[in-house]
């Protein structure tokens, strides 16, 4: 019998951890990247001798694969793409190829909003029960990776839309749902039907004895479960319904929980479910609780300086994220916002910045459909295209006692190469100001 071929579009952390799982059970593998591979991803590959290209696609060599493994991130408009769909050969994404050497339960976590906090929190509370568990997918190593170097009895999946779209035999054991709203609408045409497809994916193969958690509130997903049948057990999660949420409740009342806001609230309440559900006590789950200091780039403090605090909330990359954000804060807001637009709706926004929002900044290259959208509403507004100029704006006008907020509705990749080096820029920025202010005290 012949040896299976793969190819594998992307070398990124994904691609990579798939490349070497896929190796170590006996297939075939070639590495394609259309842009330079960083080092990292190709001294492992090269340690290894796989077999990989980067700056081109050899689309004689890729077709000859059975089987493709696309990065998340490589949209289905791509030529290549066009063409392997064309040729009929499947297209799948890694967690679907690591679920298939893994007797793991998984438990996933998707939503436009809340996944890495709500991943994280729930990977902390099985983690601090003692259950022999990692975190995975969307964020971290990837779930190839982690199947490959050390098994676990449970992973926590962070899981984007994008994954979703490539997964086809894996099963979830618990599926959390935490809201859908408008966000990567540029990748699927404009249009909300592809994108609430994409997140029900993660029920295909559940069963009627796997649970499936979800946002009572948010109507897409009440919309489609009236349209679809839904096999695995229903647990509707809300802050303000449902008898079995009072009891989740009352444990996180009695919990010193450090996460800010409304929204985090509901997030806690999902995480806490997923732990009921897995039979950990509750003195367990309170102590998880308290031990859990969130996570960076989300609604994250840095400093304060004369008065002024400093929020980070870097991953704010759409309209309903920066909504909670602001939404957090009593105290006047100057917000910096701005970047990439994803084809945003501001009008939430504007409504609420007339009664959260003192000042803003716009950070990006292009902030043309900001300052159109909030003219009429914030003054002042203030842009630039540098950091820490944005920073310095913000403490003046943030003065005497308010909030800067970095939550900037859009993508980095204006000025950035991703939220993370924004926040760390950010961060930076910051502790700058306040060193500038210590020696000048």
């Amino acid at each position: 019998m012949s040896i299976k071929k793969i190819a594998i579009l992307g070398a990124g952390e994904s691609g990579t951890g798939a490349a070497l799982l896929a190796q170590a059970k006996g297939l075939s593998v070639f590495v394609s990247d259309a842009g330079e591979i960083a080092a990292p991803y190709k001294e492992a590959l090269t340690a290894h001798k796989i077999v990989f290209e980067e700056r081109q696609h050899s689309q004689d060599t890729i077709l000859e694969a059975h089987e493709i493994v696309k990065s998340p991130g490589i949209p289905d408009s791509t030529p290549i793409i066009k063409t392997i769909h064309k040729r009929g050969i499947p297209i799948i994404a890694e967690i679907e190829l690591a679920s298939r050497y893994t007797q793991a339960s998984l438990i996933g976590v998707t939503g436009t909003n809340g996944k890495t906090t709500t991943t994280h929190l729930t990977y902390h509370l099985l983690k601090e029960a003692g259950l022999d568990v990692d975190i995975v997918g969307n964020v971290g190593t990837s779930f190839a990776r982690k199947v490959l170097e050390k098994d676990r009895a449970y992973y926590v999946l962070e899981l984007s839309s994008f994954q979703l779209e490539g997964m086809y035999s894996c099963k979830l054991a618990i599926a959390c749902l935490l809201n859908i709203t408008p966000d990567h609408l540029d990748r699927y045409q404009g249009q909300m039907e592809p994108y609430i497809q994409a997140k029900f994916n993660m029920l295909r193969n559940m069963t009627s004895k796997d649970h499936f958690i979800y946002n009572q509130e948010d109507i897409n997903i009440q919309t489609y479960r009236r349209q679809h049948t839904i096999l695995p057990h229903q647990h509707p999660v809300s802050i303000q319904h449902s008898i079995e949420a009072n009891v989740s409740r009352s444990i996180l009342d009695t919990a010193n929980c450090q996460l800010l806001g409304k929204h985090n609230r509901f997030n806690t309440l999902v995480a806490l479910k997923v732990a009921q559900i897995l039979g950990i006590d509750t003195a367990q789950i309170q102590t998880g609780l308290t031990t859990f200091k969130g996570i960076p780039h989300r609604i994250e403090w840095v400093t304060q300086i004369d008065g002024v605090h400093f929020y980070n909330d870097s991953k704010g990359t759409n309209v309903a994220a920066t909504y909670a954000a602001l939404m957090s804060f009593s105290q006047p807001i100057v917000w910096i916002a701005g970047g990439v637009d994803k084809g945003n709706d501001y009008t939430t926004l504007q409504t609420l910045s007339k009664t959260r929002v003192k000042a803003m900044v716009c950070l990006g290259k292009d902030n043309t459909k900001l300052h159109q959208a909030f003219q009429q509403l914030v003054a002042p507004i203030h842009e630039t295209q540098h950091m820490e100029e944005a920073v310095e704006i913000a403490l003046t006008l943030a003065k005497p006692a308010g909030i800067v907020l970095l939550s900037p509705a859009c993508a980095s990749f204006d000025l950035f190469k991703n939220f993370e080096e924004r926040g760390e820029r950010f961060k930076q920025a910051v502790l700058h100001a306040q060193s500038a202010q210590d020696k000048e005290g």
